[in-house]
Order: structure tokens, then sequence, then C-alpha cells
């Protein structure tokens, strides 16, 4: 049961990560102005992290996806959320109305029209998610398990170790 839970959630977070990363990178100008509207990076900083965020996104997401690196992938996945909820809770605490641009989109917004405690939890789901994961990597249909690492179970194992 539990490499079932595991395996669930690698695969909701891989999809998190992908869908996030893709309307990011499909829209680099719109991703600019959501990474500058949370007023924290000088504005050089800015087009950079802009830049690689869709990236990292998408590399997080194919590696989880396949199930390469899993404990890893989800270390750094969980770094990546902490980051994202600091710069929520920080725009909410700075009275900031912003959209997160989590999910594309982002930027200033009316003040009526903020989400922070809804991006915030939602944020805390992912990262239980990533927690679980490097906690207990074993996951069916995982290329870390074919690699001899031992991090995977076949399909047909026993369930709930």
């Amino acid at each position: 049961m539990l490499v079932a839970v595991g395996t669930l959630f690698r695969l909701g977070l891989a999809a998190v990560w992908l869908v996030s990363g893709w309307l990011k990178a499909s829209d680099p100008n719109q991703t600019f102005i959501a990474v500058q509207a949370y007023d924290v990076l000088p504005g050089g900083v800015v087009s950079v992290v802009a830049g690689a965020m869709p990236f990292l996104e998408l590399a997080l997401g194919a590696l989880l996806l396949v199930g390469l690196g899993t404990r890893l992938t989800a270390v750094l996945s969980g770094v990546v959320l902490l980051v994202f909820i600091a710069a929520v809770a920080q725009s909410w605490a700075r009275g900031l109305s912003i959209d997160c641009g989590c999910f594309g989109g982002g930027g200033q917004v009316a003040a009526g029209d903020t989400r922070y405690p809804q991006e915030i939890a939602r944020d805390t789901g992912f990262l239980v998610m990533a927690v679980w994961l490097a906690i207990r990597p074993r996951t069916w249909l995982a290329v870390d398990g074919r690699l001899g690492g031992g991090a995977a179970e076949p399909v047909s194992g026993k369930v709930g170790t």
C-alpha cells in the first residue's frame, strides 16, 4: 500500500512540475512579470530566475515521471517548494497584491483577488508529497529500480513494505 501511495505521489508531483514548467516556458514574458512582482530580486537576477525556472520545473517533472533519482529529485523539489512558499508568504506579509504565477500568469492583481492562503496550502500539500518521496523513494514503474539501486519494487512484488 505504501509503495502505491509513493507511486501516486511521484506521478502527481511530476504532473505538477511538468504542467507548471510548460505553462511558464510557453510565456516567458509573463513568467518575467510574475517573478518581478515578488519584488525581492535585483533586476538582472529576475531575468535569470524567470528564464531558468520553467526548465528547472520541467527537469524535476521529467525525472519524477520516469522515477530517476527519485530521492534526490524529491529533495530538490522540496527545496524549490519551500522557496515558493516563502516567496508567497513574504508577499502576503508585505501587503503585496500579486498572483503567484505558479501555473502561468502572475503579476499585480487587485487587492481582493489575492489567494495567498490557498497558494500556501496547495504548495504545502506538494511539499508533503516531496517529503514522502525523499523518505520513501520506492515506487512502481521507476527507472531507479531497473538500474539496480533497489529504489523501486516490481509491480508484482509485495505491497506495503
